[in-house]
């Protein structure tokens, strides 16, 4: 085992402490926000600060997503076994700042006006799609424990974990449609998503050739399943 595979299960806890960074900060700005010029205190929320917390959690969410999905290739293409822990706590940070992201929407932009809300769903397809996101990330959040794998099954597990691809893409799109001109940064995350799901995809796909040829030898058992990741 490399050295680096040998310190990795000893920092997670401060990995764990690092992934809170973005929260504390903005959450330390918003405190600032709400002491206002008396409190004495700088603040990068700028003039709109509940849309730039909205902006602010959004991007987090999408970081972590990237940063979750890029584990199992890092893991592979580097022989560093140990990342796999990491990856269903990057995943629930991921919808972690997603809770958060919607909350500022719902709870802080809207106070909670349902019918509102809905019509800004319906009006606006980014918004549209964003929720939908939201959605498809709360099955994955749920069945992150080791009792939903032996609940559902591993090869159902898996495939129901797949949709984390779609939520990328989604997220992704709904990046690309609220921003509306400034489109590099979501057209690269865009590209890093692609890029992810394409070695997810040749992976499968020297899997199922490794596992035809195996059936073609006499004697030789078909071996069993892949992981989610």
């Amino acid at each position: 085992m490399s050295r680096v595979s040998a310190v990795l299960p000893r920092i997670k806890p401060l990995v764990f402490l690092a992934c809170l960074i973005p929260a504390g900060m903005l959450a330390w700005n918003t405190w600032l926000v709400i002491l206002g010029p008396s409190g004495g205190g700088l603040t990068d929320l700028g003039a709109n600060p509940i849309r730039e917390l909205q902006i602010q959690t959004g991007l987090w969410t999408i970081r972590f997503l990237a940063i979750t999905l890029a584990i199992t290739p890092a893991r592979q293409l580097l022989d560093l076994g140990p990342l796999a822990k990491y990856r269903r706590m990057l995943g629930l940070f991921t919808f972690f700042y997603a809770c958060l992201h919607v909350s500022m929407w719902t709870a802080v932009d809207w106070f909670f006006d349902w019918p509102a809300m809905w019509d800004e769903v319906i009006k606006h397809k980014y918004i549209f799609v964003g929720m939908a996101t939201f959605l498809l990330l709360i099955p994955l959040a749920a069945t992150s424990t080791n009792w939903s794998v032996r609940k559902l099954g591993g090869a159902r597990w898996a495939k129901l974990h797949r949709l984390v691809y779609v939520a990328a893409v989604t997220a992704t799109v709904h990046y690309l449609w609220a921003v509306k001109k400034d489109t590099l940064f979501p057209l690269v995350y865009f590209g890093i998503f692609l890029a992810l799901l394409g070695y997810r995809v040749v992976q499968l796909l020297r899997r199922r050739r490794a596992g035809t040829g195996t059936n073609r030898r006499p004697g030789v058992a078909r071996t069993g399943g892949t992981g989610a990741g």
